[in-house]
């Protein structure tokens, strides 16, 4: 079942639309209350009419997927609506107000129009949207039950949640993760900014088609900190490499059981 909060307010940004689906009740005695999925893009994920290009990600077929499969009780997705602001909500903030990342911001002002706004993004994750969610649904608060997800910007501004909030957030999904449009800099501002392994778990992929062509060199650096943080491959951590696939939500689709599958393990 997915409930719509229709243009939900925020002090931080502007209004929009959470969608929140919830696992099937009564089934058998298994979990009456669920980790928490916190997705971006909402609008993509449930409903091929109102996705960027008529195909969503079938977050609710997946996860339904996990539970027949008895893989997993179930976990709650919200999907938060992105806004004509999105590159500005998703980029990372912090990382482009250090120096090596002044020429890139720069050069983000003049592309996009506008400074990041993620910070204030995620404000309204964690001060507003998430206490809503834990009042109002049967959620697991804590953070080994809290996840978020995205893809492209959307997965740099997940792992962003995760790095600024950690005591939030114990697991983020990024898939085909954008890194070019913060090159070098960023890439390493977010990598030197990982909290310590143990208490967390980050899922990485990427194709090898259209956008995510370019993917692989920055992927492969973001590994190198992971592994220089100490993140165990395959435990704290997994990155995989989809060859033939595009940037696109049809992508994302055949392929999103697997980081929910190693996210919610």
């Amino acid at each position: 079942m997915i409930t719509r909060h229709t243009d939900f307010l925020s002090r931080y940004i502007t209004p929009r639309h959470v969608d929140v689906w919830c696992p099937p009740e009564d089934r058998a005695g298994l979990a009456t209350h669920y980790p928490v999925i916190y997705m971006q893009d909402g609008q993509n994920l449930f409903d091929p009419a109102l996705s960027f290009i008529g195909v969503d990600w079938g977050m609710d077929e997946a996860m339904m997927r996990l539970i027949h499969e008895g893989r997993h009780s179930g976990a709650i997705i919200v999907g938060i609506w992105n806004s004509p602001l999105r590159l500005q909500e998703y980029m990372p903030q912090k990382p482009l107000s250090m120096r090596p990342g002044q020429p890139i911001l720069n050069r983000f002002i003049d592309q996009t129009g506008g400074k990041p706004q993620s910070d204030g993004y995620l404000r309204f994750l964690v001060e507003e949207l998430k206490p809503f969610i834990d009042a109002h649904y049967p959620a697991l608060p804590d953070p080994a039950h809290t996840l978020i997800m995205g893809s492209s910007m959307g997965g740099l501004i997940s792992l962003y949640a995760l790095i600024e909030y950690p005591d939030v957030f114990g697991a983020a999904g990024c898939l085909s993760t954008h890194w070019p449009i913060g090159e070098e800099a960023l890439v390493d501002a977010l990598g030197a900014a990982l909290p310590p392994p143990g208490r967390h778990r980050l899922y990485f992929d990427y194709g090898t088609e259209t956008l995510d062509a370019d993917y692989e060199p920055w992927q492969r650096r973001m590994d190198a900190w992971l592994r220089a943080a100490g993140y165990q491959e395959g435990q704290d951590w997994l990155t995989r490499k989809f060859e033939g696939a595009e940037h696109s939500e049809r992508a994302w689709r055949e392929r999103v059981h697997l980081p929910l599958a190693f996210l919610l393990d």
